[in-house]
């Protein structure tokens, strides 16, 4: 574990709603280390999509921990992760909120399964077996509902609001996507709150960063990083195969300047090669494999 603050200490110096983007491996860690943000959110979906080219429903949850520990051994920003319903039983969702909390992570979300399909009741003891897991560890409990706000906010409102009472430390109501029904959740509900997967309507985003944290939003979960990876790799791809060489991407140029047709230079390998020179006594300045 490399985290250097837990997400709990974080959320309590914070003074405004904290970024947590959707990662899904070390290299969209590091890339969100390198712009600033100060936390993340390991993201189901993305690493579905990403290591298997599948749905979310058909990741395992040994393949998600195989995630969650290279991350956390990676960096050092704090990580939810999202587990979904953690297995659906109480005791396979203790068990797996016990092994990510080894993992490294700093919060666990846990939902009440595919469009809330578990009942009130199911959820509410697998709550308690994520609390009793948890006890007395860094890693803080998430409790999320996927009842969708536009159908049913009562019972949302319902599910989350129990989960608080029985020692979650934060909720999340899924579907939220203007300001009215997050304020009203806001409201309702006691406790720290995350805005989930923050979107944009013509070129201006659901809610007011500013405007929600008031009423207890802490941090706002929210995609990019595979989107703008794909389209990256789409964009220098086509390029390369219609001039039948890689000088399209290897001209692209990182923030620090650098060129080439490697992305090396950016995941400060130094650090490994001075770690090393402590065993052997040898001091190695990293170079990109191929570079001059």
């Amino acid at each position: 574990m490399t985290a250097k603050i837990t997400l709990k200490a974080l959320l309590q110096n914070e003074n405004e709603c904290v970024m947590s983007p959707c990662v899904y491996d070390c290299a969209s860690a590091r890339a969100v280390e390198l712009v600033g943000f100060k936390t993340m959110l390991l993201s189901g979906g993305e690493v579905g999509e990403s290591m298997t080219g599948m749905l979310e429903a058909t990741l395992s949850m040994d393949e998600l921990l195989w995630a969650t520990t290279r991350i956390c051994d990676y960096s050092p920003l704090p990580m939810t992760v999202d587990i979904n319903d953690g297995g659906g039983t109480p005791l396979s969702v203790h068990r797996t909120c016990l092994r990510m909390a080894k993992a490294g992570a700093m919060g666990v979300q846990l939902d009440d399964g595919h469009g809330g399909s578990l009942t009130r009741e199911a959820y509410l003891s697998n709550i308690k077996a994520a609390v009793s897991a948890l006890q007395g560890s860094p890693c803080i409990l998430v409790a999320r509902t996927d009842v969708s706000p536009k159908t049913d906010l009562e019972e949302a409102i319902a599910r989350v609001s129990a989960a608080v009472d029985l020692g979650a430390d934060m909720t999340m109501v899924v579907g939220l996507n203007n300001f009215e029904d997050a304020k009203t959740v806001g409201t309702r509900v006691p406790g720290w709150k995350v805005y989930p997967d923050q979107n944009s309507k013509n070129g201006i985003p659901e809610v007011v960063n500013e405007e929600i944290y008031p009423y207890g939003f802490r941090m706002i979960s929210f995609h990019y990083l595979l989107k703008v990876a794909m389209a990256a790799m789409l964009e220098a791809g086509a390029q390369n195969f219609k001039n039948k060489n890689n000088v399209y991407s290897n001209e692209i140029a990182f923030p620090n300047g650098y060129k080439g047709h490697s992305a090396l230079p950016m995941m400060n390998m130094q650090q490994w090669f001075d770690l090393e020179g402590k065993f052997t006594g040898v001091t190695r300045i990293f170079k990109v494999p191929g570079e001059d």
